[in-house]
């Protein structure tokens, strides 16, 4: 399918999500417009294109003026942003859920054709967590401007650049225990970034996509300790991994919450989140029904970018067993 008389609009287009979008979708030949805060971080995507098909602007979501002055003449309007943690004005409610009801709203109103909001999986109005709760507020403002709206619900999202893989290999070469929030049991199903970026595509493919919801999960469940221990062996560093109890990890979140300047290990939030496993539900619809069956599993895409923390890099003599990993469960 192509796009290319099509405007497509990416709220949060700069990050990491958005990097992998923005060249696939470019691809199918649209006009894209990158929308965030700091428009120049958006700029070097601008070669994925041909000359002026990506430009880069900057919004205010907060801002009702601001946001419709960049949806003006959209097609496709494509919302990416949010919060791992609250910082100043930037609270879950305001992020997760009063930004994407305004950019839904202001779509609907400008005659946006398409709408896909990128949610998270867990989202729940009924859970102990602000993050989770605030998920899943935005997705209901989001369906009652836009009924039409696709929701996708990831699980944590790995690739090159991730907040997630990255950062704990960087811990790992500078301190020698890791810490296990809860004790390491917690189950993720994490997703590769560029499945989630071709489901995204998929999304405004699939005409039975539309009002609906999907919880996104990749082929493999692993525990935290599990997802540790892969990352650890990737890098061949050897570390201590450390049971912390949920009370310790609750102390620690509230420590690290009031350094301003660094970005938080763990919040106390956070902490509850861990709290409940991070897995497809049964029978929920999602890459199968996006008509996508073949996904990417942790084990083919951390050598693709892991490396860099090997002491030695990518061709040190030294070895490694990765044996021991196809004792992971399939998701399928």
């Amino acid at each position: 399918m192509t796009y290319r008389s099509q405007v497509v609009t990416v709220f949060g287009g700069s990050g990491f999500i958005g990097r992998h979008l923005i060249r696939k979708i470019a691809k199918h030949g649209a006009t894209v417009r990158i929308v965030s805060r700091h428009p120049g971080q958006g700029n070097y995507l601008r070669t994925a294109g041909s000359v002026g098909q990506i430009a880069s602007l900057s919004a205010d979501v907060m801002d009702d003026e601001s946001v419709a002055r960049v949806i003006k003449g959209s097609d496709i309007v494509i919302n990416l942003i949010g919060a791992l943690f609250e910082r100043g004005p930037w609270s879950f409610d305001a992020v997760h859920v009063e930004a994407p009801a305004r950019i839904a709203r202001i779509a609907k109103a400008a005659g946006v054709q398409s709408f896909v909001h990128v949610s998270a999986l867990g989202a729940d109005e009924g859970s102990k967590s602000t993050y989770a709760r605030s998920k899943a507020q935005g997705e209901k403002r989001v369906l009652e401007a836009f009924p039409e709206a696709v929701i996708l619900r990831p699980s944590v999202v790995f690739g090159p650049d991730d907040r997630f893989f990255n950062k704990f290999a960087a811990m790992a070469q500078v301190m020698p225990v890791l810490p296990l929030v809860g004790g390491g049991e917690t189950k993720f199903q994490p997703v590769y970034v560029g499945d989630l970026a071709e489901a995204i595509i998929r999304a405004l493919q699939v005409p039975e996509a539309k009002g609906k919801t999907f919880a996104l999960g990749g082929p493999r469940v692993y525990s935290f300790r599990e997802m540790m221990e892969l990352m650890l062996s990737e890098i061949r560093r050897k570390r201590r991994l450390w049971p912390v109890s949920w009370s310790l990890s609750e102390t620690l979140g509230r420590v690290f919450e009031k350094i301003p300047v660094i970005t938080p290990l763990v919040t106390r939030d956070q902490v509850e989140l861990l709290k409940t496993d991070n897995v497809v539900p049964e029978d929920a619809p999602g890459f199968k029904e996006l008509g996508m069956t073949e996904l990417t599993s942790c084990e083919v895409m951390l050598p693709t970018y892991l490396h860099r923390f090997i002491v030695g890099g990518r061709n040190a003599t030294l070895t490694r067993d990765v044996s021991k990993f196809n004792k992971y469960p399939s998701a399928h």
